[in-house]
């Protein structure tokens, strides 16, 4: 029964989104990122100054090595943790909160994709994806190790939540551009 919502729900999705492609449902090795230093490799201050300058954030490995850090997706956008709006599977599970939502949160009307690193050779920037327990993502970022067409990252907002979600194999719905 739930499959069946979460199948639903991905049409009516697509509809709304005015996407005539339907989505391709494949198996795909999904890992977890944040925006920390761990996950990201930078570092507070620079080398050369003694690392004096702590308010500024540089790249401390691979080819980018000294520069400095935004925190910006390959895309240029900030990533993000999607968001379920007012049309999700959850306003049908919890019908109740529908009331609360609209009067106390309502910039939460409207659900926002997160954001989703993968290989670019295999799918573009703005290809959307449904993965369960996720939610939907769009692909705005390169992983240093995500190589290959079966291999995403999802971004989540805190190391804590990356690392509970470690890594799943799982079938994930893929809508390209």
């Amino acid at each position: 029964m739930k499959q069946n919502l979460i199948i639903c729900l991905i049409c009516v999705s697509a509809l709304l989104s005015a996407c005539a492609k339907k989505p391709v449902a494949t198996r795909m090795e999904t890992t977890a990122y944040c925006g920390c230093q761990i996950c990201c490799d930078w570092q507070r201050g620079k080398n050369q100054y003694l690392h004096l300058d702590f308010w500024n954030k540089y790249v401390s490995a691979g080819k980018a090595a000294g520069r400095p850090y935004s925190g910006l997706t390959a895309h240029g956008t900030n990533p993000e943790e999607p968001e379920e709006g007012l049309f999700s599977a959850d306003s049908v599970q919890r019908p109740w909160m529908i009331p609360v939502r609209i009067v106390l949160f309502p910039w939460f009307l409207m659900a926002e994709d997160g954001t989703i690193a993968a290989d670019t050779r295999y799918y573009p920037f703005g290809t959307r994806m449904y993965v369960p327990g996720y939610g939907w993502g769009v692909v705005e970022d390169r992983g240093g190790a995500i190589k290959g067409r079966h291999r995403i990252d999802l971004f989540f907002d805190s190391h804590q939540e990356a690392l509970q979600w470690g890594r799943k194999t799982l079938p994930v719905n893929i809508v390209l551009p």
